[in-house]
């Protein structure tokens, strides 16, 4: 029975992960400034993010997170909502440790190909820092800065950090040391691999909690930066 149970829950795991999301097209400028204000945003649902990809998912009077998405042909927009009670920024080197620090990171796939882009660009991880940086690996196997790729702004009121995020959307030709690579435009139908996360850590060197918007099967759940095919399948919509 047990075995019939663990089962059920594979598989009842690998459908949510290859669940489909949809964006609402936005015909409306969006300002990133960290408030969400934008009457469009609220042509978008809020969507979870409450799956722990490392340690537990916290009490809610610790941790909560939310996010909603909208798409115009230039940029996807991301506003997340994150309830923490302590933000955390030891590393002051951008490019040591960053993913221990509190931040928010989104996990893009242009084509929805699916597979490893560890050390490529078939899927990019983005990591958002509370310094303002947006750090991913490059294939030369270095951290890299990608600010020109994703714009955000977050803003703070009591314990709700308000993140604003527009993102350009790129191939997998894009190449760290050229500043002339062209993102694509967005188009109806089009699908994106997409997963968003938030590294929380309270009070430790080491991030305590990570979570997801997508359920990971199996025991290791930390492989959305090595495994674009952990990612959610998002279909742009007007």
């Amino acid at each position: 029975m047990l075995k019939i149970i663990s089962i059920f829950s594979i598989v009842l795991l690998l459908f949510h992960a290859g669940e489909k999301q949809t964006a609402n097209q936005t015909k409306s400028k969006i300002l990133i400034d960290g408030l969400g204000v934008e009457k469009a945003w609220n042509t978008a649902d809020w969507k979870p993010l409450d799956q722990a990809w490392i340690g537990k998912n916290p009490d809610a009077t610790d941790f909560s997170g939310r996010y909603k998405l909208l798409w115009d042909e230039n940029q996807l927009y991301l506003l997340a909502e994150i309830q923490d009670d302590t933000l955390i920024d030891i590393y002051k080197d951008k490019f040591d440790s960053w993913w221990d620090d509190d931040c928010l990171e989104i996990f893009i796939d242009e084509d929805a190909s699916k597979g490893e882009h560890q050390y490529n660009h078939n899927a990019f991880a983005y990591h958002l820092a509370l310094d303002g940086n947006v750090i991913d690996m490059g294939p030369d196997k270095n951290p890299h800065v990608y600010n020109n790729n994703v714009i955000f702004k977050h803003t703070q009121k009591g314990k709700i950090t308000t993140w604003e995020c527009a993102v350009k959307v790129y191939k997998d030709d894009f190449k760290d040391d050229v500043k002339t690579n062209v993102p694509v435009k967005l188009t109806k139908n089009k699908k994106l691999g997409f997963a968003l996360a938030y590294c929380d850590n309270d009070k430790s060197e080491r991030r305590e909690n990570f979570i997801g918007s997508i359920p990971v099967p199996g025991e290791d759940k930390n492989r959305g930066w090595i495994d674009a095919g952990i990612f959610g399948e998002l279909i742009l919509v007007k």
